[in-house]
């Protein structure tokens, strides 16, 4: 059975880096005497927000844009960096305004989440906007986003239909629609 406390860092060396990751060797020794080396990414140390805007009629705000990593467009929630000097609900409604071109009068950090915590250590802290108006920043993508609304009632047939493949975007509006349900039980109650 895997002890409570952590394995010891015991050393962690650079391996390489470029302008948006950094890889580190980390030796580790666990509880049981084990020593092992692994390899994770860096995440950047202010982290980074994902951001599930909810227009009045109940429709999540989705961005298209291209993935280099999938290569090909995809839908996904807007996110990004979060600047120094921010916080996490700062960077969301800058973040919602340069890439869906709506502020938001109420938001809502819920929850952080990470993609693979095993290798890697970027965080993403998901924030709920609400009360949406127009209001559209000048961002840094290489070409305009389209902008495009789902109902929160579809979403299941959405997450099946592989539009989207970003595991961000998918849990984090499972995870708003869970939190809105809790909110209009707790209501009706």
């Amino acid at each position: 059975m895997p002890s409570n406390a952590p394995p010891t860092i015991q050393a962690i060396r650079p391996l390489a880096e470029t302008r948006l990751f950094r890889v580190e060797g980390v030796d580790l020794r666990f509880a049981n005497g084990t020593e092992v080396q692994f390899e994770r990414l860096k995440g950047s140390s202010n982290g980074a927000v994902i951001v599930a805007a909810l227009t009045a009629d109940e429709e999540f705000v989705l961005i298209r844009e291209y993935a280099c990593g999938t290569e090909r467009y995809e839908l996904g929630l807007p996110k990004g960096r979060i600047d120094a000097g921010e916080t996490a609900v700062e960077a969301a409604n800058r973040e919602l305004r340069e890439e869906a071109g709506f502020a938001a009068r109420r938001l809502t950090r819920l929850n952080e989440m990470t993609m693979a915590p095993t290798y890697s250590g970027q965080r993403t802290q998901l924030v709920l906007a609400e009360s949406l108006y127009p209001d559209r920043l000048p961002g840094d993508e290489p070409e305009p986003l389209e902008v495009s609304f789902l109902p929160m009632a579809e979403l299941d047939e959405f997450a099946a239909s592989g539009d989207c493949s970003e595991a961000r975007s998918l849990a984090a509006m499972f995870l708003v629609r869970a939190y809105r349900q809790q909110r209009q039980r707790e209501g009706a109650a």
